[in-house]
């Protein structure tokens, strides 16, 4: 294991493992970049016959890919799990299940509330949620980065905006994480995801009747109020963009924080240099070393040749952009963390019509939350002994990161 928990292949089995890429694998989630690195080289476009998918990791092909939705098409949803992917997707995963124009036309009732403008206006706002969520923290010897603050911080934003009740924003919190979780090897969701689903979707189905009684200035007033083609949304279509704003919004942001941290500690330049003033450095380096966001699905829907491979009509295709961000005929040195990179170039959050619609939120969140801290740290270490990393074929990143901080005098 090198310093920066890659997996160095130092025989034949090591060798073997680093090139079979399966999302599902907890070995892939632990770790993927090595698998992802001889993709690149060996089998730009990857097949794996047992899961029925093809993969793409070059930046070039997948930059290409999520910036052509008529050939890679969103119509089976954005996860290769079989209770998610397929012509009925949009009833779980809703308007990102849907290619334009019908896409814009959904995603259009929320742009509003992400235009810069608007998610410049809640700086104010989050730092005060980031100060509130440390405060609870401060006389504590130790305390989870993770669980305790990186997590928890997104969610409050979102769950705010949404006009969820503030009494019930951990838990929401907590039925995501366990909503994502997914038994090794598995590419179906266990007991404890499902009963999550169901508590969230009852406290999002609650949420939408008060407010439909007695609207509110928050995003989900905003859709109850919404039309399509001079239709109101129904609930279901409500409760599934609900799903949608939460799932997306608090797993990639947190993660990606908490990634932020971890090669933090790794480096000490870095971690010196990031609590004090160069926050939007860390988030950007992050965004491209370690972005919490691995994989999206698209079907195929016309024969393509890409590389000399013949891809059929109705494939399945998995798109790596954590990988892309690491291509070496894109990023210089890839495999360095380098907090003076221009990182312009990155795919983190996605890219053409289906771009993270939240991506300023994220990195405005992600920036303060490190600002905040570091007006208040000097320096940390972590227990790795007791970190853990969460598992999902989606998102990498940690659920737990224990650490001890020196206070600034």
């Amino acid at each position: 294991m090198g310093t920066d928990g890659l997996t160095i292949p130092d025989g034949p089995e090591d060798a073997v493992a680093s090139r079979h890429y399966d999302p599902f694998d907890y070995k892939v989630q632990e770790d993927p970049h090595p698998v992802y690195a001889w993709m690149r080289e060996h089998a730009p476009v990857y097949r794996n016959e047992e899961r029925d998918f093809w993969a793409l990791s070059r930046h070039a092909d997948v930059h290409a890919a999520l910036r052509d939705p008529v050939r890679f098409s969103n119509g089976h949803g954005i996860s290769l799990e079989p209770e998610l992917w397929g012509p009925q997707a949009r009833k779980t995963s809703f308007f990102l299940a849907m290619d334009p124009p019908e896409h814009g036309v959904y995603r259009g009732l929320v742009t509003s509330a992400f235009t810069p403008r608007r998610v410049a206006a809640l700086e104010p706002r989050i730092r005060e949620l980031a100060r509130a969520r440390l405060r609870s923290l401060w006389d504590q010897p130790t305390f989870d980065f993770a669980a305790d603050f990186a997590a928890p911080l997104p969610n409050d934003v979102l769950c705010e905006m949404l006009g969820i009740p503030a009494a019930e924003w951990d838990q929401v919190r907590v039925d995501t994480d366990q909503l994502n979780y997914r038994q090794n090897g598995s590419d179906g969701r266990s007991a404890t995801s499902m009963t999550a689903a169901l508590r969230l979707a009852g406290r999002f189905a609650g949420l939408v009747g008060k407010l439909r009684r007695r609207p509110g200035d928050d995003l989900t007033s905003t859709l109850i109020q919404g039309e399509v083609d001079g239709v109101k949304l129904t609930d279901a279509q409500i409760v599934a963009f609900l799903f949608v704003m939460i799932g997306a919004g608090n797993e990639s942001t947190g993660k990606t924080l908490g990634n932020a941290w971890y090669h933090g500690w790794l480096r000490p330049d870095v971690q010196r240099a990031g609590l004090n003033g160069r926050a939007e450095d860390w988030v950007n380096e992050t965004l491209r070393y370690d972005s919490s966001s691995q994989m999206v699905a698209r079907v195929l829907t016309e024969e393509t040749v890409i590389h000399g491979t013949r891809l059929p009509a109705g494939a399945r295709m998995a798109i790596l952009p954590a990988s892309a961000n690491r291509d070496r005929r894109v990023f210089a040195d890839p495999d360095t963390f380098d907090l003076d990179r221009d990182t312009k170039r990155m795919i983190s959050f996605g890219h053409g019509p289906h771009h993270c619609l939240g991506a300023a939120l994220a990195k405005l969140e992600m920036k303060i939350a490190l600002e905040e801290i570091g007006a208040l740290v000097s320096g940390y270490e972590i227990d790795m002994a007791h970190a853990h990393r969460s598992h999902s074929p989606h998102q990498r990143g940690f659920a737990s990161l224990p650490c001890k901080v020196t206070r600034r005098r």
